[in-house]
């Protein structure tokens, strides 16, 4: 039988680094090519109160660990939110990833019975692990992923669908 909070949490994350790290290829390309100086991507947003692109990134990864962790019962690693260029970003995402793929399927219990707390704002909400991961950790996950393709479409990166969707053939 499989273990459907691993089936859709830690491939899933895994899945959504390696698609953000070739967004962040295309945007070097981009940079590069048109001699625009990468701190200009790395510190767009798409609205003043939001997360610049480097924000975006870290969050996605942020919201992996994180999810990895509760769904384990283990604390997360603690990262700086100190990237400033695009390969501290990819160092990110393959620290990240690293900590997401040390968690085989057996380490992920499907307890349904067992509860998640997180603290939002002054409230504690109490999820079990299938609703934390539907509920919160993709949403939050794929919510980061899409406003980083979304700074980067809007800063003239040449992206479409596919670039998002990654390769359909691929795990």
């Amino acid at each position: 039988m499989s273990n459907d909070i691993f089936v859709f949490s830690v491939p899933v994350f895994l899945r959504g680094h390696a698609i953000l790290a070739d967004l962040l290829r295309k945007a070097e390309t981009h940079a590069a090519e048109r001699k625009i100086a990468p701190s200009v991507l790395l510190t767009a947003r798409l609205f003043p109160d939001m997360f610049p692109l480097t924000g975006q990134v870290q969050s996605a990864c942020d919201t992996a660990k994180r999810a990895t962790a509760r769904l384990v019962g283990a604390e997360p690693p603690r990262f700086e939110d100190n990237e400033a260029t695009f390969d501290e970003l990819h160092d990110r995402i393959r620290r990240t990833s690293a900590y997401v793929e040390s968690h085989a399927a057996d380490g992920l219990p499907g307890d349904e019975d067992r509860k998640i707390e997180m603290k939002m704002g002054s409230i504690v909400i109490s999820l079990t692990p299938r609703e934390y991961l539907t509920r919160f950790a993709l949403p939050n996950f794929y919510f980061h992923i899409t406003t980083a393709y979304d700074i980067l479409r809007h800063n003239g990166v040449v992206l479409g669908k596919r670039d998002y969707l990654g390769n359909m053939s691929s795990a």
